[in-house]
């Protein structure tokens, strides 16, 4: 047994005693560092599990081409010990301080989904601390089988894991980006199909596909393709900006690792809302600064305090709204979504990131093999004069079901509890909760993400 591993198994027996001391009154709650959870709770009876000692790479294996990693260890970490072997998980959710555990329990998605799916599905093996305290090893063809199919979206309500065995695949040093221009929604989702089917583009075969809706008349596809040499870097983690390049710039390059974090610098775009793309604030600003983390903290502390409404209200602006969601529609409706979102809510730029899911997993039911399209928006919608905090999130809630979508539920969701079980399989749920954690000690999944317990 490997020295990591053996101290893993201590931090194992360390939050499993932790676990077994909480009060039965209490709601577990694991104590991070960094979330990118936008589900703010109002505090209440709970008990916190410190996950500092669980955030470690254990082992990288370039024989077998897979890592054994601890559940709170970020991808940022793990791309670090996993790149000097040339290699790389299936799929590297966008943000830096993204955990391992988050994306395997929530959802995560990046330019790679269009071909590998989410997170989990590249993942292996799990071990879990369960609602009734055991310490167990899943995977799709032990006796924790129905475990490990329902943990994905599971958001810490059936438990929380501990390490988790995923595949890595091969990578070369630089990735080559091709920005397509388009100015029609449907002719834009017409081409994402097409490329995604056939994965090849203009005769190449691509490695990475996503895109971004800046105006009805203006969007891009973006195809990446792994290189070994490139002729040039660009360097977005400074005074240039990554988004702003895609309207500027056909074609570009970067090594595999900032690609791989292109989004992080700027928070996509939302940068913008603390002034960091403005050139001066942007050259005073250190660059260990500009992160994914750094602006989330920034939004805890803003809402914590209330200033940006303290600032509406004195300058009588109009009530805004947060509208902060990724939500998945199939790709022939896509031009649909776009249309409303662009009518009803008017919020740009919309990241969009296709997908297609190889299996059916219990609690985010998308069609296997069908292609959807991620579309991510994050920012703040004044309210119509006569409406309430929900209304634009209310409408993104029907709109997408009525399209035969799908919605995250990292961030605010208004559904009724009837409504939410039969959208999240409930019938599927609730035998598996009922199975390791019967006595109700972790919240249930409609609690946690729509009541906000």
């Amino acid at each position: 047994m490997t020295t990591k591993m053996s101290t893993h198994q201590r931090a194992v027996e360390q939050i499993r005693q932790s676990y077994a001391e909480i009060p039965g009154g209490a709601a577990p709650r694991l104590a991070k560092s960094t979330s990118n959870l936008f589900r703010f709770r109002d505090g209440g009876r709970t008990a916190k599990l410190s996950a500092r000692d669980l955030d470690e790479v254990i082992s990288v294996d370039p024989e077998t081409m897979t890592a054994e990693v601890q559940g709170m260890t970020t991808y940022e970490h793990l791309v670090d010990a996993t790149l000097p072997y040339g290699l790389m998980p299936y799929v590297v959710p966008q943000l830096k301080t993204i955990t391992l555990g988050g994306a395997v329990t929530g959802l995560g998605i990046e330019s790679t989904s269009f071909r590998d799916g989410l997170p989990h599905e590249s993942v292996e093996e799990l071990e879990i601390l369960t609602g009734d305290g055991r310490v167990i090893v899943a995977r799709d063809d032990n006796e924790h089988r129905e475990l490990f199919r329902a943990f994905p979206n599971s958001y810490g309500t059936l438990g929380y894991a501990l390490r988790i065995r995923i595949k890595l695949r091969k990578v070369q040093p630089y990735v080559r980006l091709t920005h397509v221009k388009f100015t029609d929604a449907a002719k834009c989702m017409l081409a994402l199909q097409e490329i995604c089917d056939s994965m090849v583009h203009d005769g190449e075969s691509v490695d990475f596909v996503d895109g971004v809706y800046f105006t009805p008349g203006e969007m891009y596809i973006t195809v990446g393709r792994f290189a070994e040499r490139a002729p040039y870097v660009s360097d977005y983690t400074g005074m240039r900006i990554y988004y702003q390049s895609i309207r500027q710039r056909n074609r570009d390059w970067l090594s595999v690792r900032d690609y791989l974090w292109r989004w992080d610098t700027d928070w996509f775009w939302c940068s913008r809302a603390f002034g960091v793309q403005q050139p001066v604030v942007r050259s005073l600003m250190p660059r260990r600064w500009m992160r994914s983390d750094v602006y989330r903290r920034l939004v805890a502390l803003d809402r914590k305090y209330g200033v940006t409404a303290r600032i509406d209200r004195w300058r009588d602006q109009p009530v805004q709204e947060s509208v902060i969601q990724d939500v998945e529609a199939p790709v022939e409706r896509g031009a649909e979504f776009l249309e409303f979102f662009h009518d009803k809510v008017g919020m740009t730029p919309v990241w969009m990131c296709p997908l297609r899911a190889s299996s059916r997993w219990p609690l985010y039911p998308l069609e296997p093999g069908r292609l959807y399209v991620n579309f991510g928006f994050w920012g703040m919608v004044p309210l119509p004069r006569g409406q309430f905090d929900g209304y634009y999130n209310r409408l993104i809630e029907r709109e997408v079901h009525e399209l035969d979508g799908h919605k995250s539920l990292y961030s605010t969701s208004f559904y009724a509890r009837e409504q939410f079980w039969q959208l999240y399989n409930g019938d599927a749920y609730w035998p598996v909760k009922r199975e390791y954690d019967p006595n109700g000690r972790l919240l249930d999944l409609y609690e946690k993400c729509v009541a906000g317990r």
